[in-house]
């Protein structure tokens, strides 16, 4: 018998087509379709349930979409592209985009975390007017994560490298023990060892077993392609013009950089602060990352 995968309590599900080439998101959706929209982006090694408690918590006064990204989840794989733009943060931003919009949103607030907080970014860059407040989640921009990862501290973000060689040998590596690898990401991050429960693991292993070769193109994106699309904004003083509110381990005293300064050069409209959870901090400290939306979300620009 077919094993039924976990849902956010009282979401409705779907897929939505967001490419005229055929691309669907498998999204979650609850709340009030209208009330202010919410779009919520999942990170790694994860699919959508990682928001089930805020979810929960926001789908009560505003209306809340969570989808798998792009090559997550039961979300649609597209093969690589020789041009490495399948799944370049530009091109998950505008399914997002498209997501939103086909569920009756020309506007609506994203929150990220991890590699979904990428996604958030390069959505507020690229569409400014359509995303009015932006959340992020224990992630730095992608320039600035390249550039802080160096000498020995780098061996934290091993994965990064693995996964930014040339297509064949990652997914190889990864598809000898996928379970290994990516529980080894669930196990090192979180800092309470019950936030995921049994049965979501078990979720995030089985999506993340059927994905190793998208997950591993958007992890190699983020090498190349983002990186040029990221220098590309920076050159010419692009930045996000919404509200921003970040939330983040306080890695950056380790690593020895100022993460709020470099988050600064990107967000004028910043909101930075650290927090005392894990890496998985929607599930850890789901109430915190909840109350930092809210208030967010009551910010007007310049606030």
């Amino acid at each position: 018998m077919t094993q039924r995968e976990p849902r956010i309590e009282g979401f409705s599900y779907r897929r939505v087509p967001v490419t005229d080439g055929g691309v669907h998101l498998h999204a979650a959706v609850g709340g009030d379709p209208a009330a202010t929209p919410v779009v919520l982006l999942h990170g790694f090694p994860q699919t959508h349930l990682m928001w089930r408690h805020v979810a929960a918590d926001l789908a009560a006064d505003h209306h809340v979409i969570c989808p798998d990204l792009r090559g997550y989840g039961a979300s649609d794989k597209p093969a690589e592209a020789a041009d490495g733009l399948t799944y370049a943060k530009r091109t998950m931003a505008a399914d997002v985009v498209a997501l939103a919009r086909a569920l009756g949103h020309e506007r609506f607030a994203l929150a990220g975390h991890d590699r979904g907080a990428l996604v958030a970014i390069r959505a507020g860059l690229d569409h400014p007017d359509t995303v009015t407040h932006l959340l992020s989640l224990d992630v730095l921009p992608t320039l600035d994560m390249w550039d802080v990862m160096r000498g020995t501290t780098a061996a934290v973000g091993f994965h990064l490298y693995l996964m930014a060689q040339p297509p064949g040998l990652p997914e190889r590596m990864i598809s000898a023990d996928p379970d290994a690898f990516f529980g080894h990401f669930l196990d090192l991050w979180a800092a309470a060892p019950d936030a995921v429960p049994a049965e979501v693991r078990a979720a995030y292993l089985r999506a993340c077993r059927e994905a190793v070769p998208s997950i591993v193109a958007d992890y190699r994106a983020s090498a190349f392609a983002d990186v040029e699309h990221d220098t590309a904004d920076r050159r010419a003083g692009n930045v996000l013009r919404m509200p921003v509110t970040v939330l983040q381990q306080d890695w950056g005293a380790a690593l020895g950089f100022d993460a709020a300064e470099l988050w600064r050069r990107w967000a004028p409209d910043l909101a930075h602060r650290t927090v005392s959870c894990g890496h998985f901090m929607a599930e850890e400290a789901p109430k915190e990352v909840t109350a930092a939306l809210r208030e967010l979300l009551a910010r007007e620009p310049g606030q």
